[in-house]
């Protein structure tokens, strides 16, 4: 038979149309796209406001490890991003000089030539160091050696000198071999431990001025029983305000840090300038000197407050702002000293804010349904930088004028993967609380969802409880969605960006009226979408989120599956073993001690007996926010009742594990959640779990 030629080519290129159209249809995203996100952090503006510092961070998923480095970027998009640190260690925070003709940053890289510097082979693990950087070009020189590193540093006005944070402490005075020297751990108070940092050490972290020529640093504050924190220069640079608890019980679960102010030559006496005795922090100088703004807590729990003092101390401190009920972070004066600016989540979104100090009146900067975060200022040319985010996009860095107007964005991060995906929308809606307030609840449809079939559905409840969910990325929630999942979240009494009355009111409540406001969201969700099939949903969330997954599968058989991540299962061993002593008194109206039937009663381990949801578990080795044996204790207990239930100990991890873990660990978390929920919402039997495959 013949085949004509044209025929064939017909067929030939109908082929490649099909094919490349194929290549081209977007995907839901996988749990394993997280190795090829690109992460944006702490842009610095240039003081001609003509660029951008930032730090980009990537995934080196041969290594297991996040790589940083810093980049540029011009504000009026004359020019391309393009990568300013090239050394195979990571650099971080990037703080330009007064002149705008060097950068500074942080970076563990190796210095040969740096006085002092350990030798080739040293056991000392390399620690981060300031270096500073040329705008001309060339090598990036080290500025500090100072023995535990640097964690924070900034230029004083004229740029000549640093103040820097670094550790110090008895035990960098001990001599002798160290093979001989005791590694026992010895406590005198009941703060001996952090989440983030693990087990204390006797060093404390105090200040030292640089030289920015010589490198000479002086230490300017000392103490044995304190830690200082976040130094900030006065405008002519002869003094310095900063954050302590200088009551000598920090360690001992006192919270009344204060704002001191010391000479920048570390002479003379400190000046108190705060005069609460709840946590004061976040100083900041107005621009002629004289004032000193900062946040504020009056009473135990309460919503900080922006206060002001005069920077000489021995007066009261005033309230920067009337009818302020959010949580004000990262306090910056404008040049003019009329306006104090302020980050703080609202309603589901972040936010930057204003306060117009004459009238004591709060207005907002930015809006939109998304997440503006690390916002910098450029006052003289009247701009400002900053990162934002949403449901469907990582962030990004954007300049706008003071007021939010004449947005631009500046980099377009992930914009390749992002062609790839397909991506589900979030849809906002409200209902009532148990007590008729107003609770926001955040939908996420199916990926390729189709009108007349049934879905199931992931019940998703945020940590803290002080915290929020909203318009934000979520990574969890999009592979949700790709895998055939609708997604709820709420943000039920207890969640930040309502008041401090919402945010109270989870005080006593814990599993009881915030377990109605959760649950209230669910049957809101199933009126509003019926397409859910009730006979196939799941619930899971992250510390809080975990405990109350535990205390809703204890009360409730509506779930068919239940995955608690890091959760709370007894108080009263909790209370006893986390990292902060007794930390749980504010919500409880006192401590084991005092109200030990109450914790026993709010302890889903009580209600073990009532459990049938199959319930994975997942928890760190080095979790000290919520030790490992919660986990243990709800696993042993759901065995001994003949519930089905694994659990999964994640090593070298902590609290953190899904935000900042090891990138394998944090992507494998991600694949436990999809097993247990493909094996028993989907009914898949031959479920493999991520250790088998």
């Amino acid at each position: 038979m013949k085949v004509c030629r044209r025929s064939i080519l017909l067929v030939s290129l109908l082929s490649c149309v099909v094919a490349s159209a194929l290549a081209q249809t977007p995907r839901g995203i996988t749990p394993e796209d997280y190795f090829a996100f690109e992460f944006i952090s702490d842009p610095n503006i240039s003081p001609d406001g003509n660029l951008v510092a930032y730090v980009l961070t990537k995934i080196d998923r041969a290594q297991n490890r996040r790589n940083s480095s810093i980049w540029m970027v011009a504000t009026d998009g004359s020019r391309a991003p393009w990568q300013f640190t090239t050394s195979p260690q990571s650099a971080n925070s990037p703080r330009w000089s007064p002149d705008g003709k060097s950068l500074a940053f942080l970076s563990s890289r190796p210095d040969s030539t740096a006085a002092g510097a350990a030798p080739t082979g040293s056991a000392e693990p390399p620690r981060n160091q300031v270096y500073v950087l040329s705008m001309n070009g060339g090598e990036a020189r080290r500025v500090t050696n100072l023995k535990n590193g640097v964690s924070l540093f900034r230029w004083s006005p004229d740029g000549n000198r640093l103040v820097v944070v670094s550790r110090i402490g008895p035990s960098d005075s001990r001599t002798g071999d160290a093979k001989d020297r005791s590694d026992v751990r010895h406590y005198k108070n009941t703060s001996y431990k952090f989440n983030d940092t693990g087990w204390f050490d006797d060093r404390r972290t105090h200040f030292w001025i640089v030289d920015m020529k010589s490198g000479e640093a002086k230490q300017i504050t000392r103490g044995d029983d304190w830690n200082d924190s976040d130094p900030q220069w006065s405008p002519d640079g002869k003094r310095i305000a900063f954050v302590s608890n200088r009551t000598g019980k920090e360690y001992d679960e006192n919270r009344n840090t204060d704002v001191w102010v010391i000479n920048a030559d570390g002479s003379g006496t400190l000046t108190k300038i705060s005069n609460h005795d709840e946590s004061d922090n976040q100083p900041r100088w107005s621009p002629d000197g004289k004032t000193i703004a900062f946040a504020g807590e009056v009473h135990d729990r309460d919503h900080p407050k922006i206060w002001l003092a005069p920077s000489s101390g021995g007066a009261a401190s005033t309230l920067a702002a009337n009818g302020l009920d959010l949580i004000p972070g990262q306090l910056e004066w404008s040049d003019d000293g009329k306006s104090i600016y302020f980050e703080t989540g609202v309603k589901g979104e972040n936010h930057l804010f204003r306060v117009d100090v004459p009238t004591k009146s709060v207005t907002q900067v930015t809006s939109g349904p998304r997440a503006v975060r690390n916002v910098d200022f450029n006052f003289t040319g009247g701009k400002m930088v900053y990162l934002a985010n949403d449901f469907k996009h990582l962030d990004d860095l954007y300049v706008a004028d003071l007021n939010g107007k004449n947005e631009r964005k500046l980099t377009s991060l992930n914009e390749a993967l992002w062609k790839q995906l397909k991506l589900a929308d979030v849809e906002r809606f409200t209902y009532k609380t148990a007590d008729d307030w107003d609770v926001d609840g955040f939908f996420v449809k199916p990926i390729d969802w189709q009108e007349g079939k049934t879905y199931p559905l992931v019940l998703s409840i945020h940590g803290g409880p002080s915290g929020q969910y909203g318009v934000d990325w979520f990574h969890e929630f999009q592979v949700y969605a790709a895998k055939g999942y609708a997604v709820l979240f709420t943000n039920p009494r207890g969640s930040t960006g309502y008041g401090q009355k919402f945010e109270r009111g989870i005080v006593n409540e814990w599993g009881g009226k915030d377990y109605l406001d959760i649950m209230n969201g669910l049957d809101a969700a199933l009126r509003k979408y019926p397409w859910i099939d009730q006979e196939r949903m799941g619930v899971t969330g992250g510390s809080y989120g975990g405990y109350m997954t535990n205390w809703i599968v204890g009360h409730t058989d509506r779930f068919k599956a239940a995955v608690t991540l890091r959760s709370v299962s007894n108080f009263i061993s909790d209370d006893g073993t986390r990292d902060g002593a007794y930390g749980h008194s504010a919500d409880f109206g006192g401590d084991i001690f005092q109200k030990m039937d109450l914790y026993w009663d709010r302890s889903p381990l009580k209600y073990a007996k009532n459990v049938k949801t199959p319930t994975l578990i997942l928890h760190s080795d080095n979790d000290y926010r919520v030790p490992i044996e919660q986990g243990e204790q709800w696993f042993r207990a759901l065995k001994h009742f003949g519930v089905t239930t694994e659990i999964v100990f994640f090593p070298r991890e902590n609290h953190n594990l899904t935000r900042t873990g090891e990138p394998k660990h944090l992507v494998e978390s991600l694949n436990w959640q999809l097993y247990w929920f493909d094996r028993f919402l989907n009914g898949n039997a031959i479920a493999v779990p991520p250790d088998a495959k």
